[in-house]
């Protein structure tokens, strides 16, 4: 059975550019970057190099990235960075009931010690207003942490406008992002954002598991996550993973030069998609087209959406329910929109790639059809 997959927003395939530099990495180029012979020194060359491609598909310097395991450990250091430098002028964090769980976590965390976190619920349609956030300011703020792409509606965050609020509040907050959902697939830059801290994830633009990076502006005073040798300018020691970063350059190399025609291309069969699935599929709600051109919400009210899930699964369908890190647990992001319970329990989200067809998308709309009237409603 082929498969005809749709949850590009859960993690993507390694580009076979990534895959072949990673091994070419791994084997030709396997050297230590941190050893002082020729084989150490070429590694550490290449170490440059590939930061360098990173940067530039950020748009920031080279100093600004900071290689790590991927999204979660980035926003983890980020959050605890920005409450160890502001912990001599607050211990208050404003954040959205709509990030993913490695920027909430951590802000519980803070909670446990000490820390008053503001959680911004959004809108009906997935937005975090700019009021909210000004009438939750206050002059012991240290930290806000807005994600730029919602991993679960594609509804993109006021995270520009949001810095432009705390400069005219004159606040000493820093501003987080997490950018994990909008690197390569809208236009931005850090400086462009007015963030502070950003980060982003290597799976999610077809480079390895295990790769991402977090930006920390120039003149920001990092905080260590690791201590040892010094790796990564003193600020996460270890060995270099010199293969995923490898993957992670060559991925985000392809990503910038391709962002243009990949964005339009993903718009189209969005649009396609939710035009389709209107028309050809009884009761199905669309409850976020998506401000990102890779991700929309729908819903099947009266269906579970692990039950259809699975269903479609059988049929060689992937997709899912929400963020693949809910492991099936009610999703905190379609709750914090105010979202009925039987839209609620039918949600389906469904995450584009380049190579996605029209033709799949006839396909999926004729199973979710199929779905309706095989399946036996809950409220039955």
């Amino acid at each position: 059975m082929d498969m005809i997959y749709f949850d590009h927003a859960a993690t993507t395939a390694v580009l076979p550019e990534a895959a072949q530099a990673a091994l070419e990495t791994m084997t030709a180029g396997f050297g230590n970057p941190s050893s002082l012979y020729r084989l150490g020194t070429q590694a550490a060359k290449h170490l440059a190099g590939h930061r360098t491609q990173v940067a530039q598909a950020l748009g920031c310097k080279a100093e600004e990235v900071y290689f790590t395991s991927g999204g979660t450990e980035g926003d983890n250091w980020a959050i605890a960075m920005a409450a160890h430098l502001g912990r001599h002028k607050g211990k208050h964090i404003i954040t959205t009931a709509i990030e993913h769980a490695a920027v909430i976590e951590p802000c519980k965390a803070l909670e446990s010690q000490g820390y008053t976190v503001t959680y911004l619920t959004p809108d009906p349609q997935g937005h975090i207003r700019l009021e909210d956030l000004e009438a939750a300011l206050r002059p012991d703020t240290v930290l806000v942490s807005i994600m730029l792409v919602n991993n679960e509606t594609g509804a993109i965050q006021p995270v520009a406008e949001a810095a432009q609020l705390l400069r005219r509040k004159k606040s000493a907050a820093l501003l987080h992002t997490d950018a994990v959902q909008g690197f390569l697939k809208i236009p931005f830059t850090p400086k462009g954002l007015g963030a502070d801290l950003l980060t982003i994830s290597g799976h999610k633009i077809g480079a390895m598991k295990g790769s991402g990076a977090l930006y920390i502006r120039a003149g920001l005073r990092g905080v260590p996550l690791i201590r040892g040798g010094g790796q990564e300018s003193s600020l996460r020691s270890g060995t270099e993973a010199t293969p995923q970063i490898a993957a992670l350059a060559a991925a985000a190399t392809l990503g910038r030069q391709r962002l243009e025609d990949h964005t339009a291309r993903l718009t189209d069969l969005k649009g396609y998609a939710l035009d389709t699935l209107r028309r050809e599929v009884p009761g199905l709600v669309v409850v976020s087209p998506g401000d990102a051109p890779h991700i929309c919400a729908i819903s099947l009210p009266g269906y579970p959406s692990q039950v259809v899930v699975r269903y479609l699964s059988d049929q060689g369908f992937c997709l899912s329910a929400g963020s693949a890190c809910h492991r099936g647990k009610a999703s905190h992001v379609y709750a914090a929109m105010g979202l009925s319970k039987a839209v609620r329990d039918g949600m389906l989200r469904l995450s584009f790639g380049p190579e996605n067809t029209r033709e799949e998308i006839d396909q999926l709309a004729q199973a979710l059809a199929r779905t309706t009237r095989e399946l036996v409603p809950a409220s039955r």
